[in-house]
C-alpha cells in the first residue's frame, strides 16, 4: 500500500485554504507516503505528476484533494489504482462565507476531508471481474407484435443475432389487424397504408433473426451475457440480454355496462378496427347494413377513480380515434368524437387532429353518462360541456376508447406481500392480494429467481422501469421492457421504445463481457462477496435485494450472482454481522472515513454532523448547492453513499459512539412515486433506521440526533436547510455526551 495525496490549489482553494497545512494532514493524520499540491492538478501538468508517482514511485492508492468526485472524472482516470476525492472546492470553499471568522471552521472541514479520502483509500482495491463472463452477441426478444418486431430488426442491424419468441402462430400482434395507421410524419396527410407487412418480411428474410412461432418459455435461467433459455420446441438457446415486448390487450368494455356492451353495434377500437379492415374500408352495423352515423366515445373505462375502470391514461386512445373518424368520413358517414380532453402526443399529433377537423369529423367536449338502444340504432346521452347542458345524438355504430391493459406476466412480488399481509393479521388487506393472485396471468419468462418468475409490476400491471431513474431498464439486470408492456403509448411511442430497449440491451451484453455493471454503476467491475465463517445464514441479503441477485446454496450460503448484481450495496446493509462488502467499498472504506474525522471535545462548542448522502441525488444537489454558493454548517461532514440502502447500522452506532453530536441521512423519494436509482433501496433504509429509537435509548441519546429524510436531485436549497436545522437541534438539546 503506498498512498499518494495531491492538493489542487486552482479554482479559488488557495486563496481559502492553507494547502500547506493540507498536504501535512495527508502525510501526519492521512499516512501518505507521498503528498503534494499543484496549481491545477486537472490540468495536463498536475495528471502527469499523478502518473509519474504512479509509474516511478508505486503509488497505487491516488488521494485527489480539489473539486467534487462528480466533476474532472475523464482527468483523473488513472488505471490499476484506487481513487479516493476529498471534496474541498464544492464541499468547502463554495459553501462557506470568506471571512476572516469561518477562516478556522473552513480549514477544519477542509482537514478533514482529507483525513477521510485517505481513511478511504487504505480500505479500497482495485475490483477486478469475476472471470465468469463472456460476450453473447445474441439477444432474445419475447413478443412478435410492432414493438417485438422492431426490436428484433434493430438488434439484427447492429450485427447481433435474435430469437424471436412468439407465442401465436403469426406475426404482428395488433397491428397486423389495423385497415390502416397514423402517420409518424405529416400528420395532415391522414392515415397512411398499414407497412406491418413489409417490417413482418423483413424480419423473416434476415438470416441473423431466428423466428419462433407457436412458442413460449418453459424456463430462463443464468444472468446477463449468459441467459439460458428452455422454449416450449424444445430448444434451449444462450442468448446476452433480454427484450420482453408481449404487448397490450384491450380493457373490458363488459365492464362497462352503462354503455350497453352487449348490443352488437357498441364496438371497442380494437373491434371497429376489424371490422373495417374486413369490409376493405366500408362501415357496416351487426346486420350488414350501411352505418351513417358513428360516435366515438373517449376515455370509455379509463382515466377514472371507479372501481374496476383504469386510473392511467391508454396515451394512443385519442389519436386511434381520429385514424377511425377519418375511415366514417371517407366512407361518406358523419364522425363524432366526444371527449373529456384531446390527446394527440408526438410531432405529428396536433396535425393529424387538424387533419380530422379539415375531414368534417366533429369534435365535442363532453362526458357520455349513457348508451342505449334506441329504435333501428343508438342514442348517446352526455353532458355538453360547452353548452353545459345534458344532449343526446344518435348513432348506428358506438365505438367505445376502452384503453390498454398490459400483457405482463404474474407480479412476482404479490406472494411476498401476501405472507407479510398474513403476518400482520391484517385480513382486509389479504382478501384483496388473494383476489388478485386468483386472476394473475400464466407466466411469460419463468425465470428462475428467488423473487419470483417473471419481472416485477410498477403500477396497474405494467412490468417496471422508471421514466426518471432507469427507463427500459427493470429490476431483472439485462431484461428490458418495450412497448405498451411496459407504459401505455401508440405504435410511433412503441417503435422508438423498442429502439431504446434493444440499444440498452445490447450495452448490457457488452458490458457483461467486461463485468462491468450496466446502470446506474456503468463500468463498475466490484461485486459483493461474502466472508463464509462469519455468515449466520439469515437470509436477509438474498430477501432485501432488489435485483434478484442473490440465491442460496445448499448450505443456505449466499450465492452470488455478479452478473445481475447493480452494486447498489444494499445487501452489504442489510447484513447484520457485516461480512458482506465490495473491493472498493465496504463498511470498513466508509467506516473508516467516518472515524478519521476530527471530534474536537464537549468544551470547543463545534459540534460534528455525520451526512450519508445518496450519491444519486443527494449528493449532486449538494454539489449545486456549492455552484449556487448556499452556505450551510461548517461541522457538516459528508460521505457519499452508493445508495441510502447499503447504509449499515454499525456506521450510526459507530459515529454516536465516536462523538458525533447529529447524524443525517439523504436518500430518494421511497413508495409508490419512488425515485430511488436501486429500487428499494430507500425504502429499506428507513426500515431499518426507524429501528434506530431503541439504539438511541440504549446509549442515553435523543431520538432528535438521528434524521432520515426523502429528497431530490432539485432539492438545492432544503438539504442545506436540513444541514443547518441539525445544528440549530444540537444547540437546543447540547453536545454528545460521547465526546472524547
Amino acid at each position: 500500500m503506498k498512498i499518494g495525496a495531491y492538493i489542487c490549489k486552482g479554482c479559488g482553494i488557495e486563496e481559502r485554504l492553507d494547502a500547506g497545512q493540507l498536504v501535512n494532514t495527508a502525510k501526519r493524520d492521512g499516512k501518505a507516503a507521498i503528498a503534494k499540491d499543484h496549481e491545477f492538478l486537472c490540468n495536463a501538468d498536475g495528471v502527469k505528476m499523478i502518473q509519474d508517482d504512479i509509474t516511478n514511485e508505486g503509488v497505487n492508492r491516488v488521494v485527489i484533494v480539489g473539486c467534487s468526485r462528480r466533476a474532472k472524472t475523464e482527468a483523473f482516470s488513472f488505471e490499476g489504482v484506487t481513487l479516493s476525492r476529498a471534496n474541498i472546492r464544492e464541499g468547502v470553499i463554495w459553501v462557506r462565507p470568506d471571512t476572516d471568522e469561518a477562516r478556522e471552521t473552513t480549514q477544519e472541514m477542509a482537514d478533514d476531508y482529507v483525513r477521510m479520502a485517505c481513511a478511504e483509500a487504505k480500505f479500497m482495491k482495485v475490483p477486478a471481474a469475476s472471470g465468469e463472463q463472456g460476450l453473447t452477441r445474441s439477444l432474445l426478444v419475447v413478443g412478435g407484435g410492432l414493438a417485438g418486431l422492431t426490436a428484433a430488426i434493430e438488434g439484427a442491424r447492429t450485427g447481433y443475432a435474435v430469437e424471436l419468441v412468439n407465442a401465436s402462430g403469426e406475426l404482428g400482434g395488433s397491428a397486423i389487424r389495423e385497415y390502416k395507421r397514423i402517420p409518424h410524419k405529416n400528420g395532415l396527410q391522414g392515415p397512411v397504408e398499414n407497412d406491418i407487412g413489409q417490417l413482418i418480411a423483413a424480419v423473416n428474410d434476415d438470416a441473423r433473426i431466428t423466428v419462433h412461432l407457436n412458442t413460449t418459455i418453459n424456463k430462463t435461467d443464468g444472468a446477463p451475457g449468459r441467459f439460458s433459455v428452455e422454449l416450449s420446441d424444445g430448444k434451449t438457446i444462450t442468448v446476452g440480454a433480454i427484450v420482453q415486448a408481449t404487448g397490450s390487450k384491450p380493457y373490458d368494455m363488459g365492464n362497462l355496462p352503462e354503455f350497453s356492451p352487449e348490443n352488437p353495434d357498441v364496438m371497442d377500437q380494437s373491434q371497429f378496427e376489424a371490422m373495417v379492415k374486413a369490409n376493405n374500408g366500408a362501415i357496416k352495423k351487426s346486420d350488414g347494413s350501411e352505418a351513417k352515423n358513428v360516435v366515438f366515445v373517449q376515455c370509455a373505462g379509463q382515466r377514472s377513480e371507479k372501481p374496476g375502470h383504469l386510473p392511467y391514461c391508454s396515451g394512443h386512445c385519442c389519436m386511434t380515434s381520429i385514424k377511425q373518424a377519418h375511415y366514417v368520413k371517407a366512407a361518406g358517414g358523419d364522425a363524432t368524437v366526444i371527449f373529456d380532453e384531446l390527446r394527440t402526443p408526438g410531432a405529428t399529433g396536433e396535425d393529424f387532429y387538424r387533419s380530422g377537423q379539415e375531414a368534417g369529423v366533429t369534435f365535442s367536449k363532453g362526458e357520455v353518462a349513457k348508451v342505449a338502444a334506441a329504435g333501428n340504432g343508438l342514442a348517446v346521452s352526455y353532458n355538453d360541456k360547452i353548452l353545459a347542458e345534458d344532449s343526446t345524438i344518435n348513432a348506428d355504430i358506438v365505438v367505445l376508447a376502452t384503453g390498454q391493459i398490459p400483457n405482463s406476466g404474474p407480479n412476482p412480488y404479490l406472494a411476498l406481500e401476501l405472507g407479510a399481509a398474513k403476518e400482520a393479521k391484517n385480513d382486509e388487506l389479504v382478501a384483496k392480494i388473494e383476489a388478485e393472485l386468483a386472476v394473475q396471468p400464466q407466466p411469460i419468462l419463468n425465470l428462475n429467481y428467488r423473487q419470483g418468475t417473471d419481472l416485477p409490476h410498477l403500477k396497474h400491471g405494467f412490468n417496471d422501469s422508471h421514466f426518471i431513474c432507469f427507463p427500459y431498464e427493470t429490476r431483472r439486470t439485462g431484461i428490458y421492457a418495450a412497448g405498451p408492456v411496459r407504459r401505455p403509448m401508440d405504435d410511433q411511442q412503441a417503435v422508438e421504445d423498442a429502439t431504446g430497449a434493444v440499444l440498452k440491451a445490447i450495452q448490457a451484453c457488452e458490458n457483461s463481457a467486461l463485468g462491468r455493471a450496466a446502470h446506474p454503476r456503468s463500468g463498475d467491475l466490484s461485486f459483493p462477496s461474502f466472508r463464509k465463517d462469519g455468515c449466520t445464514q439469515c437470509k436477509r441479503c438474498t430477501v432485501e435485494c432488489p435485483f434478484g441477485a442473490i440465491n442460496e446454496d445448499e448450505q443456505g450460503y449466499p450465492q452470488y450472482n455478479e452478473g445481475r448484481c447493480r452494486r447498489c450495496g444494499t445487501c452489504m446493509g442489510a447484513c447484520p454481522v457485516r461480512v458482506i462488502s465490495f473491493e472498493n467499498y465496504s463498511i470498513d472504506s466508509v467506516g473508516q472515513q467516518l472515524k478519521a474525522v476530527d471530534i474536537p471535545d464537549e468544551f470547543s462548542e463545534k459540534p460534528r454532523i455525520l451526512v450519508l448522502a445518496c450519491e444519486n441525488d443527494a449528493y449532486p444537489a449538494l454539489d449545486m448547492a456549492g455552484m449556487n454558493r448556499t452556505e450551510y454548517s461548517s461541522f457538516a461532514r459528508i460521505i457519499p453513499v452508493r445508495c441510502l440502502g447499503s447504509v449499515n447500522v454499525i456506521w450510526i452506532t459507530d459515529a454516536l459512539n465516536s462523538g458525533y453530536d447529529g447524524i443525517i441521512l439523504l436518500g430518494c423519494q421511497k413508495g409508490d412515486n419512488y425515485q430511488c436509482h436501486f429500487v428499494k433501496g430507500s425504502e429499506m433504509a428507513h426500515i431499518r433506521m426507524s429501528k434506530v429509537d431503541e439504539t438511541l435509548k440504549t446509549l442515553n441519546l435523543e431520538k432528535e440526533r438521528v434524521g432520515t429524510y426523502e429528497v431530490s436531485i432539485t432539492d438545492v436549497d432544503k438539504i442545506p436547510q436540513i444541514i443547518n436545522d441539525m445544528e440549530k437541534t444540537i444547540e437546543q438539546i447540547g453536545m454528545s455526551p460521547f465526546k472524547f
